[in-house]
């Protein structure tokens, strides 16, 4: 056979490249659609857990709760102690403890050892939002990381359209341990393509470890915004089943169709917005977080049927991206290496996420569901206006663009 000419050679061997790239970045995404189905799998399973285990339902939910709120406060810490461990190995150690932590919790017999290995996955978990998207980004042109950080992104919503409603059908079907069993498999498939696939590099050799315009004053404002834009939107979704079984009239087998609605709503934003926030990272975060507002305050003011359907699709394909939104302005703004900023936004909307429950079950108590949501709107504005005001509230710059 003829020996290749050598741009001939050099264009297989960029074929070659490319296809390992994606392949790895495709690992990521699912293990991302992985480690959120498994943090949310229990709330579907709520009752089998407990009457398995003989515990009290509330210790069950604990499961979920307990798991956000060590994310919440290990994510920043672990991100510092493993700065400097070089990728490939921390990503196969995260994947390692995913599958066996739930292995065991899927094993187990005792609520401590399930609940043992909730908190190992939820460790796991913090290391991973930490570090991949600085990985995944790095795999790729600067040019294109908005759009890298939204295949992530997909791949962690994923879990709220198909994961968890798939793994909650199939644990009342078969069992609540076989749909944990199932992920404990994939995060090993997982594990073993970005072992065998991800360059080993020194972690700060990426340019996805560095922003490409560092501002310290638009990075601690982007922590406000995730965190007030989160408290306003779990003020009012947490309630969102009373509020469609309530005021707007529709029946409890009408609730899993109008999620679904929200999820794949959620879906399509991601895919949209994405194709926008590398050219206009600070105009998306204004559209979603904006839409975000409107959403919650129509859902909290008006009741006919037709109308609340739109503004609950509104609400996914704007909340719903927020979280990849943020991340994307991570990379933009922070100061220093990125999985610090990656843990600290992390960090901060789970905070979010607590602090809106509390807020809009005191709210429910005292009023009533529709006040939760124009509450949540309301606050959701407040983030709005944070955003539209950052120019002013933080100078612009050399090298900081308006987005």
């Amino acid at each position: 056979m003829p020996a290749r000419r050598h741009g001939e050679d050099g264009m297989v061997r960029h074929g070659a490249g490319q296809a390992r790239r994606v392949a790895v970045l495709l690992a990521l995404a699912g293990s991302a659609f992985l480690f959120n189905t498994t943090e949310n799998l229990p709330i579907g399973l709520l009752p089998l857990i407990a009457a398995d285990l003989d515990v009290p339902l509330p210790w069950v939910g604990w499961l979920v709760g307990g798991y956000g709120l060590t994310v919440a406060a290990v994510s920043l810490p672990l991100a510092r102690l493993t700065r400097d461990v070089p990728r490939r190995r921390l990503l196969g150690g995260v994947l390692a403890v995913l599958a066996l932590s739930t292995l065991a919790g899927a094993l187990s017999t005792a609520y401590p050892v399930l609940f043992g290995a909730r908190v190992a996955t939820a460790l796991a978990q913090a290391v991973f939002w930490a570090v991949t998207a600085p990985v995944a980004v790095g795999l790729f042109s600067p040019a294109v990381r908005g759009r890298v950080v939204a295949v992530m992104s997909i791949g962690g919503s994923l879990a709220t359209v198909a994961g968890v409603p798939a793994g909650t059908w199939l644990g009342q079907r078969d069992g609540w341990r076989l749909p944990f069993l199932l992920l404990a498999g994939a995060a090993l498939a997982a594990l073993l393509v970005v072992g065998a696939l991800l360059p080993s590099s020194a972690p700060e050799r990426s340019h996805g470890a560095y922003a490409s315009a560092p501002h310290r004053g638009r990075f601690a404002l982007l922590l406000v915004i995730t965190a007030v834009s989160v408290t306003g939107m779990f003020t009012g979704f947490t309630y969102v089943t009373r509020l469609l079984t309530g005021a707007a009239g529709f029946t409890a087998g009408a609730v899993g169709g109008l999620l679904a609605v929200f999820g794949v709503a959620g879906l399509a934003g991601v895919a949209l917005v994405g194709r926008i926030v590398d050219r206009r990272p600070r105009a998306a975060l204004a559209l979603t977080v904006g839409g975000q507002a409107a959403a919650l305050t129509g859902l909290g003011l008006l009741e006919n049927r037709a109308t609340v359907i739109v503004l609950l699709a509104l609400l996914g394909g704007t909340a719903v991206p927020v979280f990849m939104v943020t991340q994307a302005r991570v990379l933009h703004v922070t100061p220093g290496r990125t999985e610090l900023g990656f843990a600290a936004n992390s960090a901060t909307f789970n905070v979010g996420i607590a602090a809106g429950t509390l807020l809009g079950g005191l709210i429910l108590s005292a009023v009533d569901v529709g006040a939760a949501f124009v509450t949540g709107g309301l606050v959701t504005a407040l983030a709005l206006a944070a955003v539209l005001a950052e120019p002013a509230l933080t100078g612009r710059g050399p090298g900081v663009a308006a987005g």
